[in-house]
């Protein structure tokens, strides 16, 4: 392999989906960054960004025109080996935010490279999901589903998620300390992922048939 390819560090972009603009303190942050800090330890470069920061315009295309901000996000996605995508839970779903990046990834399924692969063939995906009610199982599963419909890989226990007590208004970034199942999930989303991105940044998928 070249020295572009197996000597780069690994790169990670996660897009959190607080509905609290910046500077409020997010919950769906502190968990990521969490993550991010994990991935660091196997050598991975990550970066964090909160969509509610950004014009990101409704609609399915790549860019939905004047003032649309997702085509500098998709770009850094694109850049990156690994995404990952944080929301807060809000009665039992993903949050609105989360959702509109869906729909914009729908837009890589008509977008491929040379060989005729989707662009994100290649691309680990992992999800961090948090909030004080249940709702994490049915959320990551959204999330497996439509990463993987639009082209990313999901590693082995690929999600990292903190359910709160119901009702008792206690929130993941108030709590003294990490909660030992969530640290576990966190440290073995991050290995299983940073694994599987390096094998697949210099082995990728087979060209399509």
């Amino acid at each position: 392999m070249s020295a572009s390819t197996t000597d780069r560090p690994l790169r990670a972009l996660a897009l959190t989906c607080s509905l609290k603009p910046s500077p409020a303190e997010s919950s769906t942050d502190v968990l990521t960054r969490q993550l991010l800090d994990q991935l660091a330890t196997h050598g991975v470069q990550g970066e964090l960004v909160r969509v509610v920061d950004h014009d990101i315009r409704p609609g399915v295309e790549a860019d939905m025109g004047d003032g649309d901000e997702w085509p500098q996000l998709r770009q850094r996605m694109l850049d990156a080996d690994i995404l990952v995508l944080g929301t807060p839970t809000w009665l039992g779903q993903h949050s609105s935010v989360a959702q509109r990046v869906l729909e914009r990834l729908d837009a890589e399924l008509s977008d491929t490279d040379e060989q005729g692969r989707l662009r994100t063939f290649g691309k680990v995906a992992l999800a961090v999901v948090v909030g004080n009610e249940d709702g994490a199982h049915h959320i990551t599963g959204i999330l497996y589903q439509s990463l993987g419909d639009v082209g990313f890989t999901i590693p082995a226990s690929g999600v990292t998620f903190w359910n709160g007590e119901a009702m008792s208004g206690t929130d993941y970034k108030d709590l003294d300390e990490t909660p030992d199942s969530t640290a576990s999930a966190t440290r073995t989303a991050a290995a299983n992922a940073a694994h599987l991105a390096a094998l697949l940044r210099d082995r990728g998928y087979p060209p399509a048939a």
